[in-house]
């Protein structure tokens, strides 16, 4: 019995030890986006994801709107909520716990694609966004 205790606790610390190790980053979702956008992650454009952040569209209230809006034009510097909460930078060279997290990378480029483009970004928009945000030092 306690030789079979020790081994199922062996096993269950080698799980805990694999699940704490595999932590997201920006290179393996960009990867998962291109994946799911059925392209290498080489066609993934950091020229696209610029102007996707740059790129202003109608927002829901009327006035035109861009990711910069809120996060500012520089990605590396925090940004304002239309309510005045700060935001952390975007850029993983000032942030480096951006795009570590894929279940926040999904709620907020759901919530953020829906506000500014009033539709969900693709796949590959999402990896050619991480992908500019990545190379931005």
């Amino acid at each position: 019995m306690t030789k079979s205790l020790f081994r199922n606790s062996l096993a269950m610390l080698g799980m805990v030890s694999t699940v704490a190790w595999a932590t997201d980053s920006p290179a393996s979702l960009m990867a998962h986006y291109a994946a799911t956008a059925g392209v290498p992650v080489s066609a993934l454009s950091a020229t696209r994801g610029e102007t996707l952040y740059r790129t202003e569209h109608p927002g829901r209230n009327g006035p035109m709107v861009s990711c910069a809006s809120c996060h500012t034009a520089n990605p590396k510097q925090a940004g304002r909520t239309r309510v005045g909460k700060q935001i952390e930078p975007l850029a993983p060279a000032a942030n480096p716990q951006r795009f570590t997290d894929a279940a926040k990378v999904e709620k907020w480029f759901r919530r953020n694609c829906t506000d500014v483009l009033q539709r969900e970004c693709s796949a590959q928009e999402k990896g050619d966004f991480i992908a500019w945000l990545n190379q931005t030092k």
